[in-house]
């Protein structure tokens, strides 16, 4: 499946090719302040679309994940890293997507805090 989405002001918009049969909940000190529900993705299946300029990046504890925001809006709606294998992956934030039925997508909770 095709799913398509972006920030709040729309200056970062994407597109994912897969399916999202599951959700993240993590409770490390970002996550649970953000509150983002994540799918995980192989890069090559996420095509960032537009110059990407708006796109911030932060990084803390060990600098390995890139937590991607708008510098316009502040909505964050992906990160990338690499998974335990060493290939490049997406967490993208599937409250960021369009016509999701967030409700139907079961959610597995993961706790970062102590990782």
């Amino acid at each position: 499946m095709n799913y398509h989405g972006s920030c709040h002001c729309g200056n970062i918009k994407f597109e994912v090719e897969g399916n999202i049969d599951s959700a993240l909940s993590c409770n490390c000190s970002i996550c649970q302040r953000k509150g983002t529900l994540l799918s995980f993705f192989p890069a090559d299946q996420f095509t960032l679309l537009g110059s990407g300029e708006n796109v911030g990046d932060y990084t803390f504890n060990k600098h390995v994940i890139h937590h991607k925001f708008c510098k316009i809006c502040g909505v964050s709606p992906y990160a990338e890293g690499t998974d335990p294998k060493g290939n490049r992956t997406i967490a993208l934030n599937i409250r960021c997507i369009e016509n999701i039925e967030l409700e139907k997508i079961p959610v597995n909770h993961f706790n970062g805090r102590d990782h």
